[in-house]
């Protein structure tokens, strides 16, 4: 029932499709994003680096929740994302976008997919089709998954071929454009700029030594006493520890120790840390940007790899220390413990930093499309 209630709503989206095909195309760039409600920090790089070479953007920024009120609002907001898929001569995508893959593109408009997350870690997309939290094969044919895309942007040439099986897409589509937000990772004015602000927010943050711990988002939350584990470990005479959820994290952390942050985003945080700890999240990627030491608190390993898997070897790649103890993660803290040359070896090999050149240089690809 539920395929068939799908296939009817797929039938009526290119009904109506057959009445915007027509408008005209302009010389406009329209970026589509379902993972939030604002503009993500690349979408608003790319934004301002188009706007100053004189071109027209506009930003479609709607977050898709499975719930009958989101559900519904995102219906109407799919009839907009018609409108600019019809009318403007690129489109860039941060993820799957339903319509830009279901209906027939328009032959003088090119499609982007700059895919929201750095690097190669967890398996989606074709990779997982059939498999755990991955779509069923059905479900994948009837909505064209990550269909009608020109061009697909990836981090480096090392992960060319795992986006290339994510999206089932020939490798020549995949071109080495790392993320705009790399050129914040990167930059010493931004990063005091943010630092600054932090510690207006947070004064004690600028008195001891700092830990952030940004553990991924689980559909199954029960985690939370494992977490309240790692929170019992620290030395907090020695250390603050702040918490950054994940956005769809409902878990309800109370005590007057943890600062639980929702002002900045992770990747902000994370530059006012000196120890970042992590378990299966893609922000790794920033972290080591960032050159922090990273630790990897894994609780729930052999679950989490038998829903997601991963591109990567985890426990022989990760450039850190693994453990299920959080007694062991906090004590390699407290001695220092880090592999500084493991963690440069991994950024090297996951993102081609051409430091303050990401946002440049996507901008002159998106504007040698539109000649």
């Amino acid at each position: 029932m539920k395929m068939l209630f799908i296939k009817f709503g797929i039938l009526y989206f290119k009904f109506i499709w057959l009445f915007f095909k027509p408008l005209r195309v302009k010389n406009r760039v329209t970026f589509i994003s379902r993972q939030s409600n604002i503009k993500s920090q690349d979408i608003v790089l790319l934004e301002r680096g188009l706007k100053q070479k004189g071109i027209e953007t506009v930003a479609l920024c709607k977050k898709l929740e499975f719930n009958i009120c989101s559900e519904l609002k995102y219906f109407f907001h799919m009839f907009v994302q018609m409108y600019y898929l019809a009318t403007s001569k690129v489109i860039v995508l941060d993820g799957y976008c339903i319509l830009a893959c279901l209906l027939k593109k328009k032959k003088n408009t090119i499609i982007i997919q700059m895919w929201h997350a750095m690097g190669a870690f967890k398996k989606f997309g074709y990779s997982v089709i059939g498999q755990g939290e991955g779509a069923s094969i059905e479900l994948s044919k009837v909505m064209k998954m990550h269909n009608n895309y020109d061009y697909i942007f990836t981090s480096s040439k090392y992960t060319k071929k795992y986006f290339s099986e994510a999206f089932n897409a020939d490798i020549e589509k995949l071109v080495v454009m790392p993320l705009p937000r790399v050129d914040l990772l990167t930059s010493s004015t931004y990063k005091a700029s943010i630092r600054k602000k932090i510690y207006k927010k947070y004064p004690k943050l600028n008195k001891k030594k700092n830990i952030v711990y940004a553990p991924t988002f689980r559909k199954n939350e029960e985690s939370l006493s494992c977490i309240q584990e790692l929170i019992n470990c620290i030395d907090y005479t020695k250390y603050n520890l702040v918490i950054k959820l994940h956005p769809l994290s409902n878990l309800n952390i109370i005590d007057n120790r943890v600062i639980i942050d929702k002002n900045f985003s992770t990747a902000d945080m994370m530059m006012i840390a000196d120890y970042i700890i992590t378990d299966y999240s893609a922000i790794v990627f920033e972290a080591a940007i960032l050159n922090k030491p990273i630790y990897f608190y894994c609780y729930d390993y052999k679950e989490y790899y038998n829903k997601r898997n991963f591109y990567l070897d985890y426990k022989r790649d990760m450039p850190g220390i693994i453990s299920e103890n959080p007694k062991k993660i906090i004590e390699s803290i407290n001695k220092n413990i880090f592999d500084e040359r493991k963690l440069y070896e991994f950024k090297r090999k996951y993102i081609e930093i051409e430091s303050g050149k990401s946002t440049f240089n996507i901008v002159n690809f998106i504007l040698n499309r539109l000649k």
